[in-house]
């Protein structure tokens, strides 16, 4: 019998409420849906990072990312989702 691997909670990522997940509209082309979930996956990372303590994108590097992505439970992240956290990071830090 396989164990399954739960992420353990890390102390810097508290537990947030999420919202309802709604269904994805039909008749949309592939790259829509797949530009569409790299889009949320990377706001959850950005949203876990800005709450670890990583304000900015120099700081947002894709091991730290990719060590966030563990720690909530999403698969491991592209290089690609990478530079779009990064991006979002950057949007997110007050000028």
């Amino acid at each position: 019998m396989a164990a399954v691997a739960t992420p353990h909670p890390h102390p810097n990522l508290p537990s947030l409420p999420t919202l309802p997940k709604k269904r994805l509209p039909a008749g949309q082309p592939r790259d829509w849906y797949e530009t569409y979930n790299r889009q949320l996956k990377a706001m959850r990372l950005a949203i876990a990072l800005l709450h670890s303590g990583v304000y900015t994108p120099d700081r947002a590097t894709d091991r730290r990312i990719r060590t966030a992505a563990v720690q909530i439970g999403v698969r491991e992240p592209s290089a690609t989702t990478c530079r779009l956290v990064r991006a979002l990071v950057a949007r997110g830090t007050p000028s």
